[in-house]
């Protein structure tokens, strides 16, 4: 009968991994991941991912350990986590469809994320952490197999997101991801017979020219 006891445990814990691996979403993370530290120096990447990752797993683990006892101190109910986790979500959708000037984070020491959002809300977010308050209700008794399947779980996740650069690699090989630093040149090869207005970087002289006699205009990128 022991055999058929640890086979349970096994599917238990698997289930429980499964869980908190889909809700942490490391494959719909990588995009937001590459969007986020596009502004931070190429040799700088792995070490701030891996400093976010850590900083996610231990928010992890001092929820699963305290949080409850730190929502009853702060008068806090679980919906309330999950409302305003979902509002800062929004804020940073937002911000990613209509960037400010600064960058999705702003202003930012270095332009390198701390915290804020990468470890929380992304990885440690209100989800995950709402999902570890009600299973640490349901099982209070099956805290040791809950830390391995949030270990598991991050584990999992942490090794998607340090991954991320090869994947952004892999798909801008493969002409999925449009490739940054590429300069569009006009040339005067044909003719043009209406009014346009052409943006590209640079334009040759006879293409200028054709514009211009057109009515049109030729603005030049930066």
């Amino acid at each position: 009968m022991s055999w058929i006891r640890l086979s349970i445990c096994l599917m238990d814990l698997f289930s429980v991994v499964l869980t908190l691996f889909l809700i942490m979403d490391p494959l719909g993370n990588v995009p937001v991941f590459l969007a986020v530290l596009k502004s931070v120096a190429p040799e700088r990447r792995r070490v701030v991912l891996v400093r976010e990752i850590v900083i996610a797993y231990l928010v992890l683990l001092v929820f699963l350990g305290a949080g409850d006892a730190l929502l009853r101190l702060l008068n806090l109910e679980q919906e309330a986590i999950s409302l305003s986790g979902g509002i800062v979500l929004f804020l940073i959708a937002l911000r990613m469809i209509f960037p400010p000037e600064g960058g999705i984070l702003g202003e930012t020491p270095e332009g390198e994320p701390f915290i804020v959002p990468l470890a929380i809300p992304l990885v440690a977010g209100p989800s995950t952490l709402a999902a570890l308050l009600l299973l640490q209700r349901t099982e209070p008794s099956r805290r040791l197999e809950l830390f391995a399947a949030v270990t598991i779980a991050w584990g999992l996740t942490g090794a998607i997101l340090l991954s991320s650069p090869v994947f952004y690699r892999l798909l801008r090989e493969r002409g999925l991801v449009r490739k940054t630093g590429v300069r569009i040149k006009v040339l005067g090869r044909g003719e043009i017979s209406k009014k346009l207005t052409v943006q590209a970087h640079k334009f040759s002289g006879s293409a200028a020219e054709k514009i211009a006699a057109a009515g049109g205009v030729a603005e030049v990128l930066q």
